[in-house]
C-alpha cells in the first residue's frame, strides 16, 4: 500500500472513531472511552492497556478505566494469550448486541430508579389523600399528581417490557437485522 492509500485509510478510520466517540458521549460514555472503543474496532488483534495507551497517547490508568467501562457494557472482553502475563482485550464486533447491552443497562437502571421514586411518592400522596383534611384546591392538585404519577408507572412498565424485548432479541421479530447477501 502506498503512502497516499495509507493516509486515506487512516483518515477514514479516524473519522469513524471520532464519530463513534462523540455519539457514545451522548449516552453517558466518556469521549475518551468512545475513542478507545473506536480504536479497538479497527485492530486486527487484541491489545494490552500499554498498547492502547500508546495508540491514544493516554495513561494506562485512563485506559484501565475506559476498558472497565466497556467491559461492564459487554462491548469489550478480556482474553488470555499464551506466553504473556499482561491482560489482552478485544472488542465485541456484534454492533446489535453492543447497542442492546449499552442501552439496556442504562435504560433499566433509570427505569428502576424512577419506578422506586414514583411508588414512594404515590404512597405518600395516597396517605395524604386518606387524611380527608385537604382543602378542595389541594385535593385537586393531589389527584392530578397521582394521575400523572400512575401514567409514569404505566410508561415505565412499557419501557421495562421494551428492554426485555431487546435483551431477549424478540425486538428482531419486529425490526429484523438486515442480512447482507
Amino acid at each position: 500500500m502506498d503512502i497516499n492509500q495509507e493516509k486515506i485509510l487512516e483518515k477514514a478510520q479516524e473519522r469513524v472513531i471520532e464519530s463513534l466517540a462523540r455519539n457514545m458521549d451522548l449516552y453517558g460514555v466518556t469521549m475518551s472511552t468512545g475513542l478507545l472503543y473506536g480504536t479497538l474496532l479497527f485492530q486486527d488483534k487484541s491489545m494490552t492497556l500499554d498498547e492502547m495507551g500508546e495508540a491514544l497517547g493516554m495513561s494506562k490508568t485512563s485506559m484501565s478505566t475506559g476498558v472497565r467501562t466497556l467491559m461492564d457494557l459487554n462491548m469489550v472482553g478480556k482474553i488470555w494469550k499464551k506466553g504473556t502475563r499482561k491482560d489482552h482485550y478485544e472488542i465485541n464486533l456484534d454492533w446489535y448486541q453492543n447497542f442492546i447491552d449499552l442501552f439496556s443497562v442504562k435504560w433499566r437502571h433509570a427505569c428502576e430508579q424512577n419506578v422506586q421514586v414514583l411508588k414512594r411518592s404515590l404512597k405518600e400522596l395516597y396517605a395524604l389523600k386518606e387524611t380527608g383534611e385537604l382543602s378542595e384546591e389541594l385535593a385537586s392538585r393531589v389527584e392530578l399528581s397521582i394521575e400523572r404519577m400512575e401514567n409514569g408507572l404505566e410508561y415505565y412498565d412499557w419501557l421495562s417490557r421494551l428492554i426485555d424485548s431487546f435483551e431477549s432479541h424478540e425486538i428482531f421479530d419486529y425490526v429484523p437485522k438486515k442480512t447482507t447477501e
